[in-house]
């Protein structure tokens, strides 16, 4: 008979009623590998079952006709445990018909033997399923590896990713004629007022998900005024109509910012694309009389409809060298003349509702 290099580290556990049966393995294999006994199914689980998290057998050789459990219902359970799935399972029996191969194969066998046995081919089978067993560890360990080494260079992009926006959100501060307490306001009207839109229209598709990147991209929906001259960023007074179309081209220029990082960046889960749509037409009105596309009613995404809302909002309570800030009650009153206008006329009687924490909300940041 040929031997085994894998005496000392493998153990196999042999499954048999008969104790003649028992001996006869035990003598095949005990020059080879560690082997332990057992006389019935019920046994055999509960050898495994005193190593719960480490498999007991690295192979188990069990016999179909046993009484109380035979071997199919032995394999059965194993199978279905989580620590011992893996071993391989060679059936030893002198059921010998291809309905009673196909049945052990069905349970979860690895192999089938009819009796009496070959000790050489039985050595030899045994000896290439706990090599193919190696293969698979190894296998399953190098992808384990591989998942972690993806996931930590995941997060790395994550990091990058995160801290990329953060500096655009921090450029888009800097670059605002007011204070960046505007872009913290007006996300919270668009947060605020998304909600109640989904509370009160909930056809209109403003899903959780979908307001929290509306809600996280608002903060960028100036970044286009970066590439505004300052000397009409930061203008004293009215700009001239000259001036205001370059003012205007803001819009464009932050879709044009946006749409280069999500060349470079990809999406970021979307975030990036709303991000874009965002500064794109957050100037477009109902009417189609607003920039840059002028576009109209629906054809407005409704991210573009809620910023528009919140941006003119905090516009009119903020204070210009030319111009005093309004009241709450007088924008809220302009707001409300707006729309079907300038305003979606849905999206206008939600931000009625929630004119209170508006207001609010606006006390507090300015």
């Amino acid at each position: 008979m040929g031997s085994a290099p894998l005496a000392s580290t493998k153990t196999l556990l042999c499954v048999d009623d008969t104790p003649a049966n028992l001996t006869l393995l035990n003598e095949c294999l005990k020059g080879h590998y560690t082997v332990k006994l057992a006389n019935s199914g019920q046994k055999a689980l509960s050898l495994l079952e005193k190593s719960p998290e480490k498999a007991l057998a690295d192979l188990i050789l069990l016999d179909v006709m046993m009484p109380d459990m035979d071997g199919y219902d032995v394999c059965r359970r194993i199978k279905e445990h989580e620590a011992w799935r893996d071993i391989p399972v060679i059936f030893i029996t002198s059921k010998t018909s291809p309905e009673d191969e196909k049945r052990a194969l069905q349970e979860g066998g690895s192999d089938f033997i009819p009796k009496p046995i070959n000790p050489d081919i039985l050595l030899a089978r045994i000896k290439t399923h706990l090599e193919l067993g190696d293969y698979h560890r190894k296998l399953r360990d190098e992808n384990q590896m591989l998942e972690q080494k993806l996931s930590e260079r995941l997060t790395d992009l994550f990091k990058l990713q995160q801290a990329t926006l953060t500096v655009m959100i921090s450029l888009a501060e800097f670059r605002d004629e007011n204070t960046g307490n505007h872009i913290k306001r007006t996300q919270s009207y668009v947060q605020m007022l998304a909600e109640e839109v989904e509370r009160t229209y909930p056809h209109m598709g403003l899903d959780e998900n979908t307001r929290d990147l509306i809600v996280q991209a608002a903060p960028l929906h100036d970044i286009g005024k970066i590439t505004t001259p300052d000397h009409i960023l930061l203008k004293p007074g009215k700009l001239t109509p000259e001036e205001f179309d370059i003012m205007k081209q803001h819009a464009q220029s932050g879709a044009d910012i946006l749409k280069t990082a999500i060349n470079e960046m990809g999406s970021y889960g979307g975030f990036l694309e709303v991000a874009q749509e965002i500064a794109l037409t957050h100037h477009e009105k109902w009417d189609g009389s607003g920039y840059p596309q002028g576009l109209q009613g629906e054809s407005i995404p409704i991210s573009g409809r809620l910023m528009a809302l919140a941006d003119v909002y905090d516009a009119l309570r903020s204070e210009r060298p030319y111009k005093k800030a309004f009241s709450h009650q007088e924008a809220l009153a302009i707001i409300e003349e707006g729309a079907g206008k300038h305003f979606d006329p849905r999206l206008t009687e939600c931000f009625k509702n929630i004119g209170e924490k508006v207001a609010a909300i606006t006390e507090e940041l300015l």
